[in-house]
């Protein structure tokens, strides 16, 4: 067997159990937790909604008795598939209500990413109010996302009026509308709120891509460079992911080689689960470099 064949034949499928794998990081000693390599893929690069998910896991299993309210990570550098990411947690600072915690994810003793982590004890409402979900068809009415390397067993995606579209002259408004559903409940609130953040860096570049001809997501580590390098998570309702959530996100700069956008994680009846933030590259390649994947 060459060791071409013998790679393809070692690559692991992309599921919905899988995902969760690699994000349900296990101890491995005082604030030290191990994300599992998922192996061989057609593109060695690990995304960072993966990481913003194991993350999360981290920081909920390190300081148990309180809830993870939000993530915000830097993305240093890329971490690859094949092999298994070195989480730290720092606890800053540990109170009755709040507590502050660092995440650093490195592999191969390089720094991969780092963030800082907010958990609560929790409280009865005050007050509440919330933003109101967009106006946009149901789930049910859409068709299934079928795009190569964005299918996953096990987990449902329907995009609004089919705006993710691999054809670069379709132009649209900067923002997507995506239902999205996981065919299983997970066992527990920090791996929802795992698989739920795992999908947000998912559409800040397609988005910011829409309104400009020539130029859409296929292009993506291809003919133009792109990449996440940063993304804030605030978690507001709890939600099950295993019910239809709508990722509303909007491209709000796009320019000077980056793209901004702003995101709102919706629940079916209308609740605000969570809201993003996320920081992209999008840029040409340097004319003396292949474009063969991503600079950061």
């Amino acid at each position: 067997m060459s060791e071409r064949d013998a790679r393809a034949t070692a690559v692991r499928s992309w599921t919905q159990r899988e995902l969760l794998r690699l994000m349900d990081v296990r101890p491995e000693g005082e604030g030290r937790y191990l994300a599992p390599a998922h192996g061989p893929t057609e593109r060695n690069v690990v995304e960072a909604g993966q990481i913003l998910g194991a993350a999360v896991v981290a920081a909920a299993k390190e300081v148990p008795h309180q809830r993870v309210t939000s993530v915000s990570m830097i993305f240093a550098r890329i971490a690859e598939h094949e092999a298994p990411l070195d989480i730290s947690v720092e606890t800053l600072r540990t109170g009755r209500t709040f507590t502050t915690a660092q995440v650093r994810i490195g592999q191969r003793e390089q720094l991969c990413a780092t963030g800082l982590v907010l958990l609560d004890a929790g409280a009865p409402d005050l007050v509440r109010d919330a933003e109101e979900p967009p106006r946009v068809p149901p789930p049910e009415t859409l068709r299934p996302l079928a795009i190569a390397g964005a299918e996953v067993e096990g987990r449902d995606m329907r995009v609004v009026d089919d705006a993710y579209d691999p054809d670069p002259d379709r132009i649209g408004p900067p923002e997507l509308f995506v239902w999205t559903r996981f065919r299983d409940a997970p066992g527990h609130e920090r791996l929802h709120a795992a698989l739920l953040s795992q999908s947000t860096t998912h559409w800040t570049v397609a988005a910011a891509l829409r309104p400009h001809a020539g130029f859409g997501e296929a292009m993506a580590h291809r003919s133009i460079s792109t990449g996440i390098t940063m993304a804030t998570i605030t978690f507001h309702d709890e939600a099950d992911v295993s019910r239809w959530l709508l990722y509303a996100t909007r491209a709000t700069y796009t320019g000077r080689g980056q793209a901004h956008s702003e995101g709102r994680v919706h629940a079916q009846d209308g609740r605000l689960v969570a809201s993003y933030t996320v920081h992209a590259m999008v840029r040409g390649f340097p004319s003396t470099r292949r474009a063969s994947g991503p600079l950061l």
